[in-house]
């Protein structure tokens, strides 16, 4: 039997879905509770639910930042959030962070289980509302980064490394220049990308905004 926890914050939708889900002959549903804080004391002394279903604007924490605190102590626990925001930028940093599914708040409590079997059996739920954002953004026609931000190759390779979670020194010696050159397309790529942070390129990569 499948072990589910929610987290929600608004009572009547988390009581719901925890009645429904109590109901299923192959599903429980122990814990649900409305902040990340709760699910996290609750994780300390009970087993790990096999998928918990999380809300991202929660009081407290986020649920998006929540993702990766629990998928880092509870890795084989399974993520799929269930809220009502469908903007890009918090359904790449949902999946980004570890979520396994994505689910708009309209969905209905069979759709709910569906998904929660789907994810079970090796599948990847989402309301079609966000597979077709996620579709969308993998079909889009490549653009050479020069033509969106007006990046160098070299520039490119230094945000690669970024990435790759390089120091400015490894950067350096992947591509066989001092550190100071490293600094200087570092300041122009924040100029041109108006950011602030290596955090923010690194995050504007992963969304495949570059």
């Amino acid at each position: 039997m499948a072990v589910i926890g929610i987290v929600e914050d608004n009572k009547k939708i988390r009581d719901l879905i925890q009645r429904y889900l109590d109901m299923q002959e192959e599903l429980q549903c122990p814990v649900a509770v409305d902040s990340v804080e709760e699910m996290l004391d609750y994780l300390e002394n009970h087993d790990a639910p096999d998928v918990i279903l999380m809300d991202i604007q929660l009081p407290g924490m986020s649920g998006i930042k929540g993702i990766g605190i629990i998928k880092q102590k509870y890795p084989d626990t399974e993520i799929i959030m269930l809220t009502i925001y469908h903007d890009s930028h918090k359904i790449f940093d949902s999946l980004v962070a570890g979520a396994s599914g994505y689910l708009l708040k309209h969905t209905s409590l069979p759709e709910i289980k569906e998904s929660i079997q789907t994810l079970l059996n090796g599948g990847a739920p989402m309301s079609p509302q966000i597979a077709r954002k996620v579709i969308g953004h993998f079909n889009k026609p490549n653009k050479k980064a020069d033509e969106d931000y007006g990046l160098t190759p070299r520039e490119q390779d230094i945000i690669n490394g970024l990435v790759d979670g390089l120091s400015y020194k490894l950067i350096a010696d992947r591509f066989d220049i001092s550190i100071d050159t490293v600094r200087a397309h570092i300041r122009n790529i924040y100029k041109k990308l108006h950011v602030n942070s290596k955090a923010e390129v690194i995050a504007k990569s992963l969304r495949g905004e570059i």
